[in-house]
């Protein structure tokens, strides 16, 4: 990144006497005479533009004026004597330089309205033009956000705030009470009516299955079809050129009453979206595809699974599904239990008795043997 001066513009600084903005090469205040303390910084103008003088270019190069050691008097930097009191300079104190006072505004600014009496002045001015008062223009204070009013209670609460708890309050209680219900379980003794089991076996076959792609999509192996140019898409391209990107102008403090009005600008590569082309073709590839395959069921414990029976090299077992039923009777009610597991379901005998734990929505939650059977 490089830095680049484009070129130097007047500051201000406020007489800390009477208050008067005077234009930062003037030493000494316009308004009631005292001279610019070291301690009062410059300060950029509302409206500023680019010095052209060339008496004024070379101050502002000259580097930072210094402070008589003696009487307190600033100086220009290239000074031998105090223009004050003309004692030897080479004991003063530079004033401080370098800091950055922000953005550059080279654009119209507000009128700056005088605090005594009202009346609107340039923004440059440095006391008002109709009853000679100093111009020190207002820092912008942010508004505080007024909030809508809303109705309250005789405790000040808003009533929608109220209004949205207690829906709150609702939705937190159903959700509670509904789970009481669901593990609040009663035990019952239930009797195995029936069981019954189904058994099915996964089957994939290799199938032609037509499509279009883009040629390097096409799946290895398929078999290609026609084909035509399009476009795929964009990519960004190095140009072989390069353009200066620079930043905001910015105001640097010389400590000579100009500021030095700067920007940081940096070289980068110039890049263009271009189109991309390729072949998009029509191809029939052979993929796997889930077919019927066999099932079995039944109505007792002696569950087992059907022939696979693969037709040719073009099948695959691609997995197996088993479910088991369970139905008891129990106080003249009906519940239904079922199992993944083959092992569990082979201790349910018909006839059998079991301990069912059932919840308040009449679901069996767990079975147990009934103790002494």
């Amino acid at each position: 990144m490089t830095q680049k001066t484009i070129g130097y513009v007047k500051l201000i600084w406020n007489c800390p006497n009477c208050g008067s903005r005077n234009p930062g090469p003037q030493k000494i205040c316009s308004n009631c005479g005292t001279p610019q303390p070291d301690n009062v910084k410059f300060e950029q103008l509302p409206q500023a533009e680019l010095v052209t003088n060339e008496a004024e270019i070379a101050q502002a190069k000259a580097g930072p004026d210094v402070h008589c050691y003696y009487c307190g008097t600033r100086n220009p930097a290239t000074a031998k004597a105090c223009s004050q009191c003309g004692a030897d300079l080479t004991q003063a104190a530079a004033r401080e330089s370098g800091q950055v006072l922000g953005a550059t505004q080279s654009g119209p600014a507000q009128p700056i309205n005088c605090p005594a009496c009202g009346t609107p002045n340039d923004p440059n001015a440095s006391k008002c033009v109709q009853c000679g008062a100093a111009l020190i223009e207002p820092k912008p204070v942010a508004p505080l956000p007024v909030a809508a009013a809303a109705p309250a209670t005789k405790s000040g609460m808003p009533l929608v705030a109220i209004i949205g708890g207690a829906v709150m309050l609702l939705l937190i209680g159903a959700c509670i009470f509904f789970l009481v219900l669901s593990a609040r379980t009663t035990g019952v003794t239930g009797q195995v009516e029936s069981v019954s089991w189904s058994r099915r076996i996964l089957v994939q076959q290799l199938m032609p299955v037509s499509g279009q792609d883009w040629r390097d999509r096409i799946p290895a192996g398929a078999v290609l079809g026609s084909c035509s140019e399009r476009q795929r898409g964009t990519e960004s391209r190095f140009t072989g050129e390069t353009r200066e990107v620079c930043g905001t102008p910015y105001t640097v403090d010389t400590g000579t009453g100009f500021g030095e009005v700067k920007q940081d600008c940096e070289t980068e590569q110039v890049y263009e979206d271009v189109p991309v082309y390729g072949d998009y073709c029509s191809f029939t590839a052979m993929v796997w595809q889930t077919v019927e395959g066999p099932s079995l069921t039944g109505n007792n414990l002696n569950a087992y699974w059907p022939e696979t029976n693969l037709s040719s090299a073009n099948q695959r077992e691609a997995g197996r599904e088993e479910s088991y039923t369970i139905i008891f009777e129990a106080d003249g009610k009906t519940y239904t239990y079922t199992t993944p597991d083959f092992n569990e379901f082979q201790k349910f005998q018909v006839g059998s008795q079991w301990t069912l734990n059932i919840n308040s929505f009449g679901v069996i939650t767990s079975v147990e043997p009934r103790q002494g059977q």
